[in-house]
């Protein structure tokens, strides 16, 4: 039987999670846009909603994009 291995969050529990924080959002992103789920990041149910609030405001505001740009 395999023993499964605990993840260690990437994130402090006590980090200030912030939506003009760009580089920060921009881990927790795929290359198309998409939120990368709390699977395969590893951090805390309540870091992922912080961090999906974060990525939300920041696209409302125009400074995250919604998609990502087409490289032709």
């Amino acid at each position: 039987m395999a023993k499964l291995k605990k993840r260690i969050s990437p994130l402090d529990l006590d980090q200030i999670i912030d939506y003009k924080d760009l580089s920060l959002l921009r881990s927790f992103t795929t290359d198309y846009g998409k939120i990368v789920s709390r699977r395969t990041t590893g951090v805390t149910r309540k870091q992922q909603n912080k961090i999906k609030k974060a990525i939300k405001q920041a696209r409302i505001l125009g400074l995250f994009p919604f998609v990502a740009k087409k490289s032709l």
